[in-house]
C-alpha cells in the first residue's frame, strides 16, 4: 500500500533500512550546482527528517556551502543495497536557524566539534602536517571549556518538491513511484517505467 504522504513513507523505509544495516543508513549523496549550473555530488549524513523536509549540516564555506548559497536547490539520493531500495529527493534548500544549528553542533562528539574549527573544508592545504597543527592549536584554544559552533558552520533544510521511490526487481522491471508536491500538504503520484 502506498502512503499518501511520501515523507511518512520515507520515514518507514528509513526505519527498515536502519535495522541491522551493514553501513550507515544516514549516508546520502548530495548534489548541488554552482551559479553556472556545474554540478557536484558528495556524501553527507542525514541528521533529521520531518514534514518540513530533510536536514544536514556542513561548513558553510565549503564547496557545497558556497554552491547552496549561490544556487539554493539540491538533490539527495539514498541507496540501501541491503534492502534493494533507493530514494531520490529534489527541492529548494534554506539555511536552518542558528538555534537549530547550535543545538545539533552541541550534540556532536568533541573531536568533531574541534575538527569543524580546524578544517578549512574544500580548500587546499600545504600539507597534512599543517592541518594537524591547526587541529592541535584548536584543541589548545578550547582546552577545559565547551566548543561553540563556528560562525561558518550550520545546517540546511531541503524542502522536497519531488520524492521518488525505487524498488529493485530481479527482472529489471523495477518499481518506481514519483511524488510531486501539489500545494503545501498535497502530493501527486505517478508510476514510472523503470
Amino acid at each position: 500500500m502506498t502512503a499518501p504522504d511520501p515523507i511518512e513513507e520515507f520515514i518507514a523505509l528509513f526505519t527498515r533500512a536502519a535495522l541491522d544495516a551493514p553501513s550507515d543508513p544516514t549516508a546520502v549523496a548530495l548534489a548541488t550546482a554552482d551559479r553556472q549550473g556545474r554540478p557536484a555530488a558528495r556524501m553527507v549524513l542525514l541528521k533529521g527528517v520531518d514534514s518540513l523536509g530533510f536536514r544536514f549540516f556542513t561548513n558553510l564555506e565549503s564547496r557545497k556551502g558556497r554552491e547552496l548559497a549561490e544556487n539554493p536547490r539540491a538533490a539527495l539520493c539514498f541507496y540501501w543495497a541491503w534492502i534493494d531500495e533507493q530514494v531520490r529527493v529534489e527541492g529548494a534548500v534554506e539555511r536552518l536557524a542558528d538555534a537549530e544549528s547550535d543545538a545539533y553542533f552541541a550534540s556532536r562528539p568533541r573531536g568533531s566539534q574541534l575538527g569543524a574549527w580546524a578544517s578549512h573544508q574544500s580548500r587546499p592545504h600545504a600539507s597534512r602536517l599543517a592541518l594537524l597543527r591547526r587541529a592541535v592549536a584548536t584543541e589548545a584554544r578550547f582546552l577545559g571549556r565547551e566548543v561553540p559552533r563556528p560562525p561558518f558552520w550550520g545546517g540546511f533544510l531541503l524542502r522536497p518538491e519531488a520524492i521518488e521511490f525505487w524498488t529493485a526487481r530481479p527482472s529489471r522491471l523495477h518499481v518506481r513511484r514519483r511524488y510531486t508536491r501539489a500545494g503545501n500538504d498535497a502530493w501527486t503520484l505517478e508510476r514510472l517505467d523503470p
